[in-house]
């Protein structure tokens, strides 16, 4: 790091989490709890019908966590965008909700950041089903024919960036054409915008609780042929 990082938001959204966001944020608190670095959390509630509101509710008593609720669904790249546009810290970060992102990770995805850069992580072993991982290999062959870029791992949520840098890619237009697969999206946008990136492996784990509640096997079709559409529409695009 050109200038240490002494203080990082890190975003993260939640549908029923509920089993899972209560340790996966206490995890991360204790992780730097005796460290130069001070974590926070803005948590983008996403319509969610079990318990996770309540779970969330709890944390906001000990940690300092930021709470954005909607009680209806709008998905997972709004509730995304929605937690982004609240941050106003200099450096920002962001983990899914499912406990898969390693704590230790953020503080080596930090010694890669300069300042300037977006600080993006590789799962190099990635703790996914294998219909995932080939779904995205797929979505990579074409992702790098129409974008020109040679990204490890395009749809990773884990990375660092400062908050310039962040706004520069919110303030493209028509943001979130890719419903599910807001990373790809982002990071293109990143590049568009002539934004260095640097990559990393990251540690990459299993769920701590639960299954997925996007990638269902009845929903991939429609899936599928809804980001190969996003992609050709956000090239298009820029």
């Amino acid at each position: 790091m050109t200038n240490k990082v002494t203080s990082v938001t890190l975003v993260t959204p939640v549908h029923n989490e509920g089993e899972s966001i209560y340790s996966t944020i206490v995890e991360f608190f204790d992780c730097y709890k005796e460290s130069d670095i001070s974590v926070n959390f803005i948590i983008s509630e996403d319509g969610s019908n079990d318990n996770s509101v309540e779970q969330i509710q709890q944390l906001q008593k000990i940690y300092p966590v930021q709470l954005i609720s909607d009680p209806t669904r709008k998905g997972y790249s709004k509730a995304v965008i929605d937690g982004l546009k609240m941050v106003n810290t200099d450096v920002v970060s962001f983990i899914d909700s499912d406990g898969q992102c390693d704590p230790k990770d953020l503080e080596r995805l930090l010694t890669k950041f300069n300042g300037k850069n977006l600080v993006i992580g590789n799962r190099e072993n990635r703790n996914d089903s294998l219909i995932r991982k080939m779904m995205s290999l797929a979505f990579k062959t074409v992702y790098e024919m129409l974008f020109n870029t040679k990204l490890k791992d395009p749809s990773c949520p884990y990375f660092v960036t400062s908050l310039e840098n962040l706004n520069k890619i919110l303030n493209t237009p028509n943001l979130g054409i890719l419903k599910q697969g807001f990373w790809w999206e982002f990071y293109a946008r990143a590049i568009s915008r002539d934004i260095k990136f640097v990559q990393l492996d990251i540690n990459h784990r299993k769920r701590s609780a639960g299954n997925t509640v996007v990638y269902r096997p009845t929903k991939l079709p429609k899936i599928v042929i809804e980001h190969l559409i996003g992609l050709f529409q956000l090239k298009k695009l820029l």
